[in-house]
């Protein structure tokens, strides 16, 4: 017979190791929240995270070129105005090869190159043909870019769900809530990878990405509270519900 205890009860050095992993999990969560702000979130060239955000990430500003989305969103600071204006200007006037040694390949030398090289990740913009590509119309990203971080997002998020459910598992808590709330990150996850697809070819769709992204946030955030706080609170602190019969039925009953 299987034999579960609760948060409550874990010997100490368990409790120590789960929340080192949970404290860790959460500031990855707020890093990655800020990462979100910082990337999509200046998409549209204005502070926050917003609808416009995600349509010009995934299906793309294309009234403009990529280059001037990033020109005039996440990459703004890194150059001035009027260096920034000059380049969107060649952009808009079909971005020629007769202005590129001359013009704009010493403007990408002197503030483009130091990140966007070969030995980056980044397109090289050192490179003709990479800075035409990014001067085309922005059609957001493209269908191998979504492939790739798709799979990304889903083989490593769901790890940390996973691990997340896992000690939540273990709390004291409504049976109901507790599997909702455990199922909640996984739904919302695929329901987020799917917004994607949908938002590349029919802007209506960016509302979901939202909601997924909400979704598992409150979920995971709740787990990891909730764990916490039955890991290192007395007893008599919880909230009424996390100790109601369905939630406090002993270690032989819960196991089998």
């Amino acid at each position: 017979m299987i034999q579960i205890t609760t948060l409550a009860r874990l010997p100490l050095a368990y409790k120590v190791l789960y929340t080192g992993f949970l404290l860790v999990i959460g500031v990855g969560l707020m890093m990655a929240g800020a990462q979100i702000m910082l990337t999509h979130g200046l998409a549209d060239g204005k502070p926050g995270l917003s609808i416009n955000d995600i349509v010009y990430s995934y299906y793309g500003n294309r009234s403009g070129s990529k280059l001037e989305a990033m020109l005039n969103g996440q990459m703004e600071p890194m150059a001035p105005d009027e260096v920034r204006f000059e380049l969107i200007q060649w952009a808009r006037d079909g971005g020629h090869i007769t202005q590129w040694s001359s013009q704009i390949e010493p403007i990408m030398q002197k503030y483009c190159v130091s990140c966007h090289n070969a030995g980056s990740t980044l397109p090289d913009f050192s490179k003709f043909e990479n800075v035409k590509k990014e001067s085309e119309v922005d059609e957001g990203q493209s269908i191998a870019q979504l492939t790739r971080v798709s799979h990304i997002h889903l083989f490593g998020i769901a790890f940390i769900f996973l691990f997340v459910g896992w000690i939540f598992g273990l709390a004291q808590h409504p049976l109901r809530t507790k599997l909702i709330l455990i199922a909640t990150p996984f739904v919302f996850l695929l329901l987020d990878i799917l917004s994607w697809w949908l938002t590349k070819y029919m802007p209506v769709f960016a509302w979901l990405t939202m909601i997924g992204g909400i979704g598992y946030s409150l979920a995971s955030t709740a787990m990891i509270f909730t764990a916490l706080a039955q890991m290192w609170l007395p007893q008599e602190q919880w909230p009424a519900y996390w100790t109601s019969e369905e939630a406090t039925a002993t270690p032989d009953t819960q196991g089998g």
